[in-house]
């Protein structure tokens, strides 16, 4: 038996990380009530008996569970849940014909979302983007507003939508969230607001932030995406800021097919947005009496978020593993990982930052060749975009963004969702390695 081989190797690793020992002893009792009240994924059970197997050659292991068959290995892929409790929920929609405007499926998962997280005024909506758009409406933000350009699209996108300017502040090296002192600088009398992201789930400073938006008078709206159910000091990320936004996209840790949600600490605030979500619509008078949007979450959406709000820590956990797998194996080479601020994190992504541009792409090619489909998240800079350039806006070099740019042309996210096998993790680590080393 060939000891060493990587996959032993990281079988010996997850058994000195986590209490399992006796599962590798093939407790067969134990084994059982491990696996049902630990959360640990199939995978690993399907790799006990890894040490009764010649290692001698990857070819020749064979895994009994699901492991991917795929050539194709992206850099996340949608949490599904048994197909069989979303289709009951379907056969209730059929029978109630009730598919939208506040259906009791949208009511019962905000009711349950709330309660999970710990949260007084959360309010649902159909997508990330226009959670955006609807918090700037309702806060009623003018001219200037300081933001990251360290971030997905959508966060510049519903500046530019609602009419506003935004400056671009350079983030903090290690956490990758908008430096605080960089956006002290850049307060202007146009300001109005800040708009910060908790970038791949990590807290920016927010205690800073807000002492800087108490001082200079500004609302602080916090982009909180990837931050599902994330906590900074044993307290909810969504308690901070005026308002904060979600996505519950298919790729996101906790996803709703499409969808979104808003979170104040205003009921002033709370009933606008009811409001802005349905065209302006107040129910009770059946009169529109402000001009909304179409922000309702649907039925369906509804109803993927109640399956898979019951698998959630479960699939945060075999995240955490997976995550904690790649930096176990890879933190010896010249790479750098984000510094999480968290108390309470969701591992939603696995960015790595590679020494230079070149590397990073080296690593990415190599990795594509082979089956394996990494993403530069986030690249190119928002700031970069090509309708600034098109205006003679090189806004790069105007707000000085150095530490931003370094980090979007080193940042690779590897591929990291419940589901992927830790075989297939550890492959990545191979390849990375042979690049690297």
């Amino acid at each position: 038996m060939a000891n060493s081989h990587p996959l032993k190797n990281i079988v010996d690793y997850l058994f000195l990380k986590y209490p399992i020992n006796d599962l590798y002893n093939h407790n067969t009792t134990t084994k059982a009530k491990y696996f049902q009240d630990n959360y640990i994924p199939d995978i690993i059970e399907g790799m006990l008996d890894l040490d009764s197997q010649d290692l001698e050659s990857e070819a020749e292991i064979q895994i009994s569970t699901e492991v991917s068959n795929e050539n194709h290995i992206n850099v996340t892929l949608p949490d599904l849940p048994d197909i069989n409790e979303y289709v009951h929920y379907l056969e209730e929609i059929w029978d109630s014909k009730w598919l939208t405007n506040d259906g009791q499926f949208v009511q019962l998962l905000e009711k349950k979302l709330k309660e999970f997280m710990g949260l007084k005024k959360f309010l649902l909506v159909s997508n990330g983007t226009l959670a955006l758009q609807i918090a700037l409406k309702v806060l009623n933000i003018k001219g200037s507003v300081i933001t990251t350009p360290f971030t997905f699209a959508a966060t510049t996108n519903s500046l530019l939508w609602e009419g506003l300017n935004p400056i671009f502040a350079d983030i903090h090296p290690e956490t990758f969230n908008i430096d605080p002192r960089d956006v002290e600088r850049k307060i202007t009398p146009d300001t109005s607001a800040i708009m910060a992201v908790h970038t791949y789930g990590n807290p920016c400073d927010v205690e800073v932030i807000e002492e800087i938006a108490e001082d200079k008078d500004l609302v602080v709206i916090y982009d909180g995406a990837h931050a599902f159910n994330v906590q900074y000091k044993n307290r909810s990320i969504f308690s901070y800021g005026d308002i904060s936004t979600l996505s519950f996209h298919a790729t996101k840790a906790f996803h709703t097919i499409e969808g979104g949600a808003l979170v104040t600490h205003d009921l002033e605030v709370e009933e606008k947005i009811k409001l802005i979500r349905n065209h302006g619509i107040d129910t009770s008078l059946e009169e529109v009496i402000l001009p909304g949007t179409n922000a309702k979450m649907n039925e369906f959406q509804a109803i993927m978020g109640l399956c898979n709000l019951k698998n959630i820590e479960k699939n945060i956990q075999i995240r955490k593993l997976i995550y904690e797998c790649y930096v176990e194996n890879l933190q010896d080479l010249d790479v750098k990982f984000q510094k999480i601020q968290a108390s309470q994190y969701n591992y939603a992504y696995m960015p790595v930052c590679f020494e230079d541009e070149k590397t990073r792409n080296q690593v990415q090619l190599t990795l594509s060749q082979r089956g394996y489909y990494p993403r530069k998240y986030f690249y190119p800079l928002t700031a970069d975009f090509e309708y600034f350039k098109n205006k003679s806006n090189d806004l790069n070099r105007k707000y000085d963004l150095k530490t931003a740019t370094d980090v979007s042309n080193s940042i690779l996210c590897l591929p990291l969702y419940p589901t992927l096998s830790l075989v297939d993790t550890y492959k990545i680590i191979n390849i990375i390695r042979e690049v690297v080393s």
